[in-house]
């Protein structure tokens, strides 16, 4: 599939979940869309429900097909719980770290100010938003750009380093990507067991 740029509601809706941002379509009607959305049989094959849980993490996360299964392909090859590993891979994507600093209100906008060059990672532009950090490495807001609306705007409702990976410096515009997160301190509620049996098969 291509990158979704359609309703975010609708995506809510199909997943019963504010996948990308909160959404009064959830409240009003908490049924999937379409128009079978309300008469929809309940029960869902197992190869189904793993399907969707991939879907989510994927909208999510703001990841096409091919990077996925790529990195899926790093996470099972590296130590540890596989699941655990697609995680941390996701989190630690600029674009993602850029949201979770809080220099964008959504993952969607934070991918569009490093695809624009507003973003620096260690001092140097870097454009690239699947650009994976590592510990240790500072990413700040680019000097000419600090003056953005839509950068002050989002950091200025922005609570104090909400992530335990993170820190941030508000004097000067940037954050450190202190240590690769642990799963309990991801917050997204994601089965990512159901990935791995789904990738299994």
């Amino acid at each position: 599939m291509a990158r979704y740029r359609g309703p975010k509601a609708k995506i809510a809706r199909k997943f019963g979940e504010p996948i990308e941002g909160q959404s009064k379509a959830l409240q009003k009607k908490n049924y999937p869309p379409g128009m079978h959305g309300r008469g929809r049989r309940k029960k869902q094959s197992e190869y189904a429900i793993q399907l969707m849980e991939k879907q989510k993490a994927k909208y999510i996360y703001g990841v096409l097909e091919r990077q996925f299964a790529k990195m899926f392909g790093i996470a099972s090859r590296k130590q540890g719980i596989t699941g655990e590993n697609l995680l941390q891979l996701l989190e630690g994507r600029l674009d993602n770290t850029v949201y979770r600093l809080g220099i964008s209100p959504t993952r969607r906008g934070a991918r569009q100010l490093v695809s624009h060059k507003h973003i620096l990672v260690n001092g140097e532009i870097v454009n690239i938003p699947s650009y994976t950090l590592k510990p240790g490495d500072v990413v700040a807001v680019r000097e000419r750009s600090k003056s953005l609306e839509a950068i002050t705007e989002s950091l200025s409702g922005k609570a104090q380093n909400r992530y335990p990976w993170l820190e941030w410096d508000g004097n000067s515009f940037s954050g450190k990507f202190v240590s690769v997160p642990t799963r309990d301190d991801i917050p997204e509620n994601i089965k990512e067991q159901l990935i791995v049996e789904l990738y299994s098969k």
